[in-house]
C-alpha cells in the first residue's frame, strides 16, 4: 500500500512523463503531430494544454491557455529538490567555542 505521499509523487512522475522524450525522441503530449516531433524549429517548444489524453497523453484542448498545466514545471523542481536532498550526505554540525557578547554590544 502507498502513502499518500508515494501517491502524490507518482502522479507529479506521471504528468511530468507526458512531455519527457521517450526511447525513440518522442514526446507524448506531441500525438502523431510529426512536426512537432521532428522538426528542430518546433520539437523542444513544449505546448500545455488543457488537457490530456488519457491513454497516450496527447494535449488536447487550447494550448494557448498554460493555466494548471504550467504547475509542471515547479513539479519537476520539486522532485529534482527531493532527489538532491535524498543523496545529499548528512550535515555535520561543527564543535565550536560557546559564543560570547563582545566586550563593546555587552557594555551598551
Amino acid at each position: 500500500m502507498l502513502t499518500l505521499d508515494e501517491i502524490a509523487d507518482e502522479l507529479c512522475r506521471r504528468l511530468i512523463n507526458i512531455f519527457r522524450r521517450d526511447a525513440d525522441g518522442r514526446r507524448p503530449v506531441f500525438g502523431g503531430y510529426g512536426k512537432f516531433q521532428k522538426d528542430p524549429n518546433f520539437k523542444d517548444y513544449i505546448l500545455f494544454h488543457e488537457y490530456f489524453h488519457g491513454d497516450n497523453g496527447r494535449g488536447c484542448g487550447a494550448s494557448h491557455q498554460t493555466g494548471w498545466t504550467g504547475l509542471v514545471a515547479n513539479l519537476i523542481d520539486q522532485l529534482v529538490e527531493e532527489r538532491r536532498m535524498a543523496t545529499a550526505p548528512p550535515a555535520r554540525m561543527e564543535q565550536h567555542e560557546p559564543a560570547t557578547v563582545s566586550e563593546e554590544i555587552r557594555d551598551h
